[in-house]
């Protein structure tokens, strides 16, 4: 094979569409838009949802009950293996993680997760420890301090 040998696959190219230049270029009369009407016309397009006037699906079915996602607290995980990348005797919090690039994401929560292994004395300050994490850590010698979560009316 050889560069000047080189060919498309069937297919890989077609022509492009030429509306409205008569009936036998296969997309004249209407232009492929099917019959009259709004999508007919240039700009007619409808909104997502809209049923021609009648009652939208979306407001006709009822809103009621309990809402988990309004309540929903969500951690930043970050595991132990990851930890035992800091210097001993070091105090680690959510600062400290994300100086190091151990942590990224727009959450504020940090919830320390038990996979991997520690060898060294850390004091960790977290949000939520896994009781693996907590175990790992404190058998290396370390500490595990939750740091209170403030509520979304301002208090601790």
């Amino acid at each position: 094979m050889r560069l000047h040998s080189l060919q498309n696959r069937p297919g890989a190219r077609t022509r492009s569409k030429r509306l409205g230049h008569g009936e036998s270029s296969g997309l004249g009369r209407t232009s492929g838009r099917g019959g009259k009407g709004q999508s007919a016309r240039a700009g007619g397009t409808l909104r997502v949802g809209f049923e021609g006037g009648q009652m939208p699906l979306i407001r006709r079915i009822p809103k009621r009950g309990f809402k988990n996602a309004e309540h929903r607290v969500e951690y930043l995980p970050i595991n132990v293996g990851t930890l035992a990348e800091f210097p001993a005797d070091t105090v680690v919090d959510e600062k400290a993680l994300r100086e190091a690039g151990a942590l990224r994401g727009r959450g504020v929560l940090v919830k320390v997760l038990g996979d991997g292994a520690i060898d060294r004395r850390l004091v960790v300050h977290a949000h939520a420890f896994s009781a693996s994490a907590k175990a790992k850590i404190e058998a290396a010698g370390g500490e595990c301090h939750v740091v209170a979560i403030k509520s979304r009316e301002g208090k601790a």
